[in-house]
């Protein structure tokens, strides 16, 4: 049973494995499927294969004193299962070999997800700016540090696990010397061994200390974020002093696995713990308290200017200037009119009524349904017009329930169909949008031009479809008739075979992919249709805005995405967010149609996306590359100049005095 059910396991894994795959390569990604996947698997057995060779050589050496010096109840009612045959040599081998190998391989399961930080550890770029304080470049704290802290983190569980193990194997086994008063007792040959695992664990944690150092940079104990005068004058002292003192009861314990005494154990856990205590944590109070705190802003000064300068570094607010705007003169009616082409593109509507009046006339029937509200512009009768538009998508909750067959949902509905777009400042008679893209099939403005006004991809469609099967498309409502089309694009994984209908039947663990007669060798299946879901699985490792937004552009309809790089690891940045370092450093665009997905990288300049497209080579695209009709729509994302706005309303001000008392 337990066989059948692992290989049940294995055969949906390949399922989702393989149909991944073929999406991927249906976008052109097929390389940066297999660089994430590798990337994951070869971290994660080389950490399994770490583990199992420290524990299982660590292991062989109990064999002995298992054999022969069990505890002789606990061995009498052993002898007597099934259990008993492994208290053979080459059973207890097998068994430690086994036990190694299943124990290793669910340890590391977490290890494959640090796969992006260890490709960031060995190509990460410079940023060619330096902290004051260990004049380390900022990119050692982005990508070094954290991969250093999870190395550590790795093998000091390593160790600790092993140590506790056999711990207990020493536990259950005979003493053939008493060592104090009998309240815990080992054989002699125990307290060497015990010795040796517990000097690796404080020679590790020596190295923590080490780390420890740097992340002072990160400090939240100060006046600001990153390190103040305590966390250098007591803080940073105190973790040398314990960094020498960890390396001397790790060199007491290494003498100690000749020596095997407990009481040099004892003493070398005791010194690390009150050297902690003391000077870890007593010290740098007391310097906070009584000569910190009095002299705050004298001793703080250099430290909050390395804040605001870092902060503005961060959110990219040194680039930012105040320029003054004096109001000059009286408004009148020949200025306004000199002003007409200003006037005429200053939004008036909202666009939460709006969405609501545009559902309401141009929703045309109630299975369409208009999301979002975005902002434009577009010459339009030869000016330059700022519009407000929105996508009509097929929404499937709002099929009646009757209609709500597998047919209608997978093969017949697959599509949403054109766009309404009005100007921000013009209204009809009746205080209705005046709309210059409206109706099934689309009327359109002089100017624009719309060939594809189907809409695969969006900002609803979320489950899988299937297109050109023996089905027709509705594609959409004439007067009391229907038209149907057939999808002559290329999105989509297409079923050309048995195996790929059954790989999907299983990932989406529906079996009438495998009995409907309307699929052909033709059809297509479509699946990851959210546009937010399909960018953050090719790619996740960016920050995606939650606003995507429409263009009509090529005679096709395309959405634009703002992709953002951060981190939290920016050295002496205030955080805001879960961040401290943000950058508008990718553009996305998705065909509605065709599902591609291409991205842009739009600052150059940023060492975190150049990373990236080292990591991913042939992933981004350089700005240039864009066409230009869909470049021309390219826009300062909201979020992230609200981000900026909330973060320059502090960081803006250079005076340090200023900043501590704001």
């Amino acid at each position: 049973m337990i066989a059948l059910l692992v290989a049940l396991g294995l055969i949906i894994w390949a399922a989702g494995f393989y149909t991944d795959l073929l999406w991927f390569k249906n976008l052109g990604y097929g390389a940066v499927f297999w660089n994430i996947f590798l990337s994951r698997w070869t971290i994660r057995l080389a950490a399994a294969l770490i583990f199992f060779l420290f524990l299982f050589i660590n292991l062989l050496f109990t064999r002995r004193i298992l054999l022969g010096s069990l505890n002789p109840g606990l061995q009498e009612r052993i002898m007597g299962t099934y259990f008993g045959r492994l208290l053979t040599k080459r059973g207890l081998t097998l068994f430690f070999l086994f036990g190694s190998l299943i124990w290793a391989f669910g340890f590391s399961a977490y290890t494959g997800e640090l796969w992006l930080q260890v490709r960031q550890f060995f190509l990460g770029v410079e940023f060619g700016l330096a902290e004051p304080i260990f004049q380390k470049d900022v990119s050692f704290y982005i990508f070094q540090l954290p991969f250093w802290r999870s190395l550590y983190t790795f093998l000091q569980m390593t160790v600790v696990s092993t140590l506790l193990v056999h711990f207990v194997i020493y536990l259950l086994t005979n003493p053939p010397v008493q060592v104090g008063r009998k309240f815990f007792s080992f054989p002699y040959r125990g307290w060497g061994h015990l010795s040796f695992l517990l000097s690796l664990a404080f020679l590790l944690k020596a190295a923590d200390y080490y780390l420890q150092m740097y992340g002072l940079l990160f400090s939240p104990r100060g006046v600001t974020f990153g390190p103040g005068y305590a966390d250098l004058h007591a803080n940073l002292p105190a973790l040398w002093i314990l960094l020498f003192l960890t390396l001397a009861a790790g060199s007491l314990l290494i003498y100690n696995i000749y020596r095997r005494q407990a009481r040099l154990v004892g003493i070398s856990i005791g010194i690390l713990l009150g050297a902690s205590l003391l000077v870890g944590g007593i010290y740098p109070s007391l310097l906070q308290q009584f000569r910190v705190d009095p002299n705050e802003l004298a001793l703080e000064r250099p430290y909050i200017e390395n804040n605001i300068k870092f902060t503005r570094r961060a959110y990219a607010l040194d680039e930012v200037g105040v320029e003054h705007y004096p109001v000059t003169g009286k408004l009148d009616y020949a200025g306004l009119q000199e002003a007409g082409g200003t006037i005429e593109n200053v939004r008036l509507w909202d666009y939460r009524p709006l969405r609501q009046t545009i559902n309401q006339l141009q929703g045309i029937r109630p299975y369409y349904t208009f999301s979002d509200v975005d902002t434009d512009r577009y010459y339009i009768d030869d000016q330059y017009r700022q519009v407000m538009l929105s996508a009509r998508e097929f929404d499937p909750e709002k099929l009646a329930e009757p209609a709500r067959t597998w047919v209608n949902l997978r093969l017949q509905y697959t599509h949403g169909y054109g766009l309404a777009m009005t100007p921000v400042a013009r209204a009809t008679e009746q205080g209705m949008p005046e709309f210059i893209v409206e109706d099934i099939p689309p009327v359109l403005g002089e100017g624009l031009e719309l060939q594809r006004p189907e809409i695969y991809y969006g900002e609803t469609g979320s489950d899988y479809v299937l297109v050109n099967t023996k089905t027709p498309e509705f594609d959409y409502p004439l007067g009391d008739t229907n038209i149907y089309t057939h999808y002559e694009g290329s999105g989509g994984v297409q079923l050309n075979n048995m195996g790929r209908k059954l790989l999907f039947a299983l990932k989406f663990s529906d079996y009438n992919l495998l009995l409907s007669g309307e699929l052909t060798k033709q059809s297509r299946i479509m699946f990851n249709r959210n546009i937010l879901e399909r960018v953050e699985k090719i790619a996740p490792f960016l920050r995606y805005d939650e606003d995507p937004y429409l263009v009509l552009a090529e005679g096709r309809l395309f959405w634009l995405l703002d992709a953002y790089t951060v981190t939290d690891m920016f050295p002496y940045a205030e955080p805001s967010g879960g961040l401290n370092y943000i950058r508008s450093s990718v553009k996305v665009v998705i065909d509605a149609y065709e599902g591609s997905v291409d991205f842009y990288i739009a600052d150059s300049d940023d060492p975190l996306v150049l990373t990236y497209a080292r990591i991913f080579p042939g992933l981004f695209q350089p700005l240039e590359a864009m066409p230009e009709e869909l470049a021309s729509h390219l826009r300062y994302p909201e979020a992230y100049l609200a981000l900026q706005a909330r973060v320059y309303a502090t960081y803006h001000m250079l005076d340090p005095v200023v900043f501590y008392n704001r």
